[in-house]
């Protein structure tokens, strides 16, 4: 019962965040290769999301220590970020303002999965890939923008990333950013896709 919960309470953030993107507006479109190139990087991101997600809830479920209250809550108290897509999910859709945001976005998940390292021997392989795979999909938008002119001259900062001090924090915040990026990058592939009409 906990388990479902949990998955109910992750269901919940995702459909709040496809919400967010209702409706999108006309923009202008993006070359098909790099478009290409994203759906595979985030076919990937997402698949190592997944692995690492289920593994978390699955820990969670039997150790009962992650309840969906506790861990909106804990996701407050450690200040996990969100990034916002604002320019990505508005019906004033901009080219320039959602990728930088997407690159943004993506950026600070390299920081959020930095900070999990150390959550387990067992989920070690899979949170390296999950970020050399976020770093790669990064790279990619940077490049794009940097293609189309639209590179900030300064690079994004991640800022003050959340202090996991304890192996529950770590398995809790796992699940939360794990729920967070998945639901980021249900965004990033929708307003991608519009992106990329002729």
């Amino acid at each position: 019962m906990k388990l479902t919960a949990l998955q109910l309470l992750l269901w919940h953030s995702a459909l709040w965040m496809v919400q967010e993107a209702a409706p999108l507006g006309p923009t202008g479109p993006l070359p098909q290769s790099f478009l290409l190139k994203c759906l595979e990087q985030m076919r990937k991101v997402q698949a190592d999301g997944t692995a690492l997600q289920e593994t978390l809830v699955s820990q969670c479920a039997t150790h009962q220590l992650c309840h969906p209250e506790e861990l909106v809550l804990l996701g407050h108290a450690l200040g996990i970020p969100q990034p916002p897509l604002s320019s990505c999910s508005s019906q004033a859709l901009q080219l320039m303002g959602c990728l930088r945001q997407l690159h943004s976005g993506l950026f600070l998940y390299q920081g959020l999965l930095q900070a999990l390292a150390g959550i387990s021997p067992e989920l070690a392989p899979t949170l390296d890939t999950l970020q050399l795979d976020t770093t790669d999909f990064a790279i990619n938008i940077w490049q794009q923008m940097e293609d189309l002119g639209m590179a900030p001259a300064v690079p994004p900062t991640q800022g003050t990333m959340p202090a996991f001090t304890s192996a529950f924090q770590r398995r809790a915040g796992g699940v939360l950013v794990a729920s967070n990026l998945q639901s980021f990058l249900e965004l990033a592939y929708r307003a991608l896709r519009h992106f990329a009409k002729p």
